[in-house]
């Protein structure tokens, strides 16, 4: 039996599933908020922290720390996947949420390279790495929550939550971003501006973690028999399903961190538009995204959690080169419509994999392997996604080449998922 949810009435189990679903939500709402500032952000940064006199390179070096902080996360899975499983799923969830509001926050109050020199940019590196920790728990964490607390053919409008608060938290992170650039002059952003949006991150995270309180504390190990070592049996017992999860997760974070991440970049720098609009084209384009999940998370309780993620990829595949060029033709309304038709394959997929990847392991290992999962698929294409892209661009001088990358990590998730399939671990 799963340790959230007992024997209890039909009504209670979703009150709890309900409680379970918003706890989640909130968590993963700040932990969108903070990864995503520093890539909205970037442009900005990359001077102040890494100062050239090639701005390609200037952001490169930026993105690359941003990619850095993904390399922490499977070590934050590991330690907090061992509390999760071992201790109390609710005892890892706040410390994860705690970590992610701080190092945003000191991120805010950093010195710039001009007034320390090289030590602003280990500083930064240090942050963002702490950051990548944190969060290898929180995701994991949130999904292993819910998926236990979710009742019975409820697990796609439930897990649904999940994937609709961390990309809520992109759109509100577009929208600060946007706001701040509105009300100050570009010398005023790259001065002191730009330090508002990481430093709002502090209140965001204290009310985020009032509202998560309220979540009964559970103990990991009740109904269940926790693991001596939740890592060694995941990697002794759990392979397959380890590898699976890995390559959705890959498709996932790799395409999802593609439209939310780079696009604003690549509208920006490659093709020109203003900064204040892109950021609240994306706002907008990120915001409807994030509400399409409420429904696609219903539609995935109807046709399967494999049938949904199935959709994402094939639209992935079908617009994302087309959509790209759009972006070209020099209209931002343009752009932003090609920008919703790509992002709305993200509405499928990312419910789908935060719906199914907790549900390919036991409980006594599931948060681990959940973390474990996750964590790989993000540090190969979530993290890297930005960078790469950009030096696609640069090394092939085509704008378009991009989409390559969306297509390869897309086609690695279409194997994992109908592996999935075959293996009805899973809702088909």
């Amino acid at each position: 039996m799963d340790q959230t949810v007992s024997a209890t009435s039909a009504p209670a189990a979703a009150v709890n599933g309900r409680r379970a679903a918003f706890a989640g939500g909130v968590g993963t709402m700040i932990e969108g908020y903070d990864f995503s500032m520093y890539g909205y952000m970037a442009v900005i940064v990359a001077p102040l922290f890494f100062p050239s006199d090639n701005e390609v390179s200037s952001l490169l070096l930026t993105l690359s720390v941003f990619a850095a902080a993904y390399a922490a996360r499977p070590l934050g899975g590991i330690v907090f996947g061992y509390v999760g499983d071992r201790v109390s799923r609710r005892a890892a969830l706040m410390t994860t949420l705690l970590c992610m509001g701080l190092s945003s926050a000191a991120i805010g109050t950093l010195p710039t390279a001009l007034a320390i020199g090289p030590a602003a940019s280990v500083a930064l590196v240090c942050l963002r790495l702490l950051q990548g920790f944190s969060v290898g728990g929180e995701v994991a964490g949130a999904a292993t929550l819910v998926s236990e607390a979710a009742p019975e053919g409820r697990r796609g409008r439930y897990g649904a939550m999940n994937p609709f608060g961390a990309t809520l938290g992109f759109a509100l992170a577009s929208a600060v971003a946007g706001l701040v650039s509105f009300l100050t002059t570009d010398e005023q952003m790259a001065s002191w501006g730009w330090r508002i949006p990481f430093l709002v991150a502090l209140p965001l995270a204290g009310i985020c973690l009032a509202l998560r309180r309220s979540l009964v504390h559970q103990p990991a190990g009740e109904n269940v028999r926790p693991a001596p070592s939740p890592v060694a049996a995941v990697l002794k017992r759990w392979r397959k399903p380890l590898l699976q999860s890995s390559g959705v997760s890959l498709a996932v974070n790799g395409s999802a961190y593609f439209g939310l991440t780079y696009l604003s970049i690549h509208l920006i720098t490659e093709l020109g538009y203003p900064k204040t609009g892109v950021y609240w084209i994306t706002t907008v384009v990120v915001a409807i995204s994030a509400f399409l999940m409420l429904l696609t998370g219903r539609l995935g309780d109807r046709i399967g959690l494999s049938g949904l993620a199935l959709i994402g990829l094939a639209g992935f595949f079908a617009v994302t080169a087309g959509a790209m060029a759009l972006m070209g033709m020099g209209s931002l309304l343009v752009a932003g419509i090609a920008f919703m038709a790509i992002m709305v394959n993200s509405s499928f997929l990312q419910v789908a994999g935060y719906s199914m990847i907790p549900e390919l392991f036991d409980p006594e290992v599931r948060y681990t392997g959940t973390a474990l999962g996750w964590n790989i698929g993000v540090v190969v294409a979530g993290g890297t996604a930005p960078v790469v892209c950009v030096w696609l661009v640069e090394r092939t001088g085509n704008a378009l080449s991009p989409a390559l990358f969306v297509m390869g990590v897309c086609a690695v998730g279409a194997l994992a998922v109908l592996s999935v399939r075959r293996s009805q671990r899973v809702p088909a």
